[in-house]
């Protein structure tokens, strides 16, 4: 039986659930995890990219794999799938395609992998543009558009893509447009020489979860709700939001700024870190700790400018105020 949430500390529980059974499967990658499950519950997207073999697919598969196994519904919705992106690979090898039934005189629409809780997208920049773009309605809407037809997807629907920042030879480079469905666009480095050693121990042995609990997709898609309206965000963090797409916009050392979007998608990020973090309201410390992985691959930048200094830098002044409207509000 699907458990009901009615409580910030249930919401947490469901957090922690998913949390203990990602750090079984992913080790020395706990700040990562942590991202991962902000963009999760704030229904956003994730954008992973590091070196190959750097455990990013790993810790994609281990998060679908923590969910509970459901059958699939009327919708052929399934808990996890996963894509392989290739530069062969057409839009309808994701969205699905309608195909005609010499049985029944009748056409039918065929279900691709993007009909999944949760979807992986292994080398979302091995394919050409024109796939890629298949994956914008999907990421924005929840939908796809097939022959004038559009076919809902499943309420919980989250995309982590995987891409290799070096291996540049037959990619295709997501365009800003794209990236700005990504909630966070995370850099996974080497772990620490202690977590490769446990790794290296750990090789060969079975990894068994054993009691760990899973997770019912349901119960997410409750936590999203009860979150957005129990986690209290004040004008002042919203003036301090616009005052960062400001300065980022405004200064000399970018092209282009940082869109509304971004904004918008701060929002339930924040609230979950303030949820995660025992609070039921947002604070700076969300911000400053949230700022770089939403806002810097948003942006355009100007020639040997580094995002993270320039996010540093923007932040200062809004930060600033917000404490004291804060202070003053105490």
């Amino acid at each position: 039986m699907i458990p009901v949430l009615s409580t910030l500390e249930e919401v947490r529980g469901v957090a922690a659930r998913l949390r203990d059974r990602v750090r079984h499967d992913v080790i020395g990658r706990d700040d990562i995890i942590e991202l991962v499950l902000i963009s999760l519950f704030a229904d956003g997207h994730v954008l992973l990219e590091d070196y190959p073999g750097s455990g990013k697919t790993t810790l994609a598969k281990a998060l679908g794999h923590a969910f509970v196994e459901e059958p699939a519904d009327s919708l052929g919705i399934a808990t996890f799938r996963r894509v392989q992106f290739t530069p062969d690979l057409l839009p309808s090898d994701i969205t699905g395609v309608t195909i005609f039934d010499t049985a029944t005189n009748l056409f039918s629409f065929r279900r691709g992998p993007v009909f999944a809780s949760i979807l992986l997208v292994d080398e979302i920049n091995r394919t050409s543009p024109k796939v890629q773009s298949a994956l914008l309605e999907a990421m924005a809407e929840k939908q796809v558009t097939v022959d004038n037809v559009s076919h809902r997807l499943d309420d919980l629907f989250f995309v982590m893509a995987t891409q290799n920042p070096l291996d540049s030879v037959g990619t295709y480079p997501l365009p800003l447009a794209q990236l700005d469905r990504f909630l966070f666009k995370l850099t996974m480095k080497h772990i620490d020489a202690a977590s490769e050693l446990r790794v290296l121990e750990a090789w060969g042995r079975p990894r068994v979860a054993m009691e760990l609990p899973k997770v019912y997709r349901a119960e997410v898609i409750a936590g999203r709700a009860l979150l957005r309206e129990k986690i209290a965000v004040s004008r002042a963090v919203q003036q301090c939001l616009v005052d960062i797409a400001t300065a980022l916009r405004d200064t000399t050392r970018t092209r282009q700024g940082v869109s509304t979007r971004s904004l918008v998608q701060a929002i339930p990020a924040l609230q979950t870190r303030a949820l995660l973090n025992g609070r039921d309201y947002v604070s700076s410390e969300d911000i400053e700790a949230l700022a770089f992985p939403i806002f810097a691959h948003r942006m355009e930048l100007m020639p040997g400018v580094q995002a993270d200094l320039l996010v540093k830098d923007a932040l200062k002044g809004p930060i600033e105020k917000l404490s004291r409207s804060t202070l003053g509000a105490a």
